[in-house]
């Protein structure tokens, strides 16, 4: 059986509650640490580049847009 989303919604809503609410908790916490390991990829990054002089700081609104 392949697993579209559809097939994947569908089987979650056959599940008890309490097996949703466990889905529920799972998703949560997986989303929980896929921000922190971003979060720790970006600081990794502003690292490096503090130690190589690249940060850019501004007070000037449209340079700090243009950098992103």
């Amino acid at each position: 059986m392949e697993l579209t989303f559809n097939n994947i919604l569908e089987l979650i809503n056959n599940l008890s509650l309490t097996e949703k609410e466990e889905v529920k908790f799972i998703i949560e916490r997986n989303i929980v640490e896929e921000k922190r390991n971003c979060i720790y990829k970006n600081y990794i990054t502003a690292k490096k580049e503090f130690k190589k002089n690249k940060l850019i700081f501004s007070k000037d609104i449209n340079k700090l847009k243009g950098l992103i």
